[in-house]
């Protein structure tokens, strides 16, 4: 399997990319130097994030059990307060669109990278989700890990989690060129090696049944313009305004891989450039194009029957965001404090 990954790796690093060539020893040594001033600039991640586990949103629709898996950004480190978490802005939209209450169990790990995965999915199948939320990559990233063991190990866990008849949506790897303390060339490498990274996770997630909703540089320009208002404190993670931005780009495919899509988004949109390609193609567009939404062909009814082609093909879509609700969680209190208890003890 790692072997054919390779080659499919391969295949969209060549169609979206010209590569990355690195001559002279004098770059390599401006390389490292960027390398460890930024690491300067960022320091080690500090605190904790908010503990946001809970019933979101009500309704009189069935209670629906979701989980998040992946690293720190997965978890919401650098905001104040549960609901302003990613995981806690997508339980609350998802309610809002499926009219009934979300339970949210958080198992995201500040740090993690691809291999702590299949723990988190232990944790994760003990909730008993409905669906299971992934934000995972920007540490394999970081940490130079090979792109085909990072990946190889993400399908795994999204392999582990359909076979429970859990619906996944991996958020793939955001674009770490949009980090303020970054600068270049380092700035320019970060981000080629962010999105073939995030174009290979959108392989493996497809092929194992899962949809992907490419992240990348989502909100590249806001970023840019007002890095202290996107990013937090420490100038890597994202601020809450960048958590909702993530979020808001993920809530409409968690929605439909539920099921809970609104009339005018059954039918593919060709106006929005959406439409059936080969795995490899859709996850080069989707690293491009950030917001995009990659699923297997034949997990998408489209106009009342089933789409054929199998999982060598995928259907790309463009769907339409919508803002947020705000809402606090109905039991992050009570549970929050029941955690700080036991993290004292």
């Amino acid at each position: 399997m790692t072997r054919n990954l390779g080659t499919r790796m391969l295949q969209a690093a060549a169609l979206g990319s010209t590569g990355v060539a690195l001559t002279g020893a004098g770059l390599v040594g401006v390389l490292f130097t960027e390398a460890k001033l930024a690491r300067h600039w960022v320091g080690k991640p500090t605190g904790e994030p908010p503990f946001a586990d809970g019933v979101y949103g009500s309704g009189r629709g069935r209670e629906i059990s979701i989980a998040m898996l992946g690293d720190s950004m997965a978890a919401g480190l650098g905001v104040a307060t549960a609901a302003e978490t990613p995981a806690a802005l997508i339980a609350t939209g998802l309610s809002e669109r499926a009219g009934a209450p979300v339970r949210l169990t958080n198992v995201a790990k500040v740090g993690a990278q691809s291999s702590d995965l299949d723990r988190q999915v232990d944790l994760a199948l003990a909730a008993r989700p409905d669906l299971a939320l992934i934000m995972i990559g920007a540490n394999d990233v970081t940490h130079r890990i090979q792109p085909s063991l990072a990946c190889a190990q993400l399908q795994a866990a999204v392999r582990r989690l359909r076979a429970t008849g859990c619906e996944v949506v991996v958020g793939t790897c955001p674009d770490l060129g949009t980090v303020e303390p970054i600068a270049q060339p380092l700035r320019w490498i970060a981000r080629r090696w962010s999105r073939q990274l995030a174009a290979a996770q959108t392989i493996v997630v497809v092929e194992a049944g899962g949809r992907s909703v490419s992240l990348g540089d989502l909100c590249a320009g806001a970023f840019r313009e007002n890095p202290r208002e996107m990013f937090s404190a420490d100038r890597f993670h994202p601020s809450a305004a960048g958590y909702a931005a993530a979020a808001m780009a993920i809530v409409p495919s968690v929605s439909a891989a539920l099921g809970h899509v609104p009339a005018g988004e059954v039918v593919l949109d060709p106006a929005r450039e959406e439409g059936m390609l080969p795995v490899a193609f859709a996850a080069v567009e989707a690293a491009d194009r950030p917001g995009t939404e990659v699923a297997p062909a034949e997990a998408v009814r489209v106009e009342g029957g089933r789409v054929e082609g199998g999982r060598r093909w995928a259907l790309l879509r463009h769907r339409r965001r919508t803002e947020l609700p705000a809402g606090e969680s109905t039991e992050t209190a009570e549970t929050a404090d029941e955690h700080s208890t036991a993290t004292a003890a």
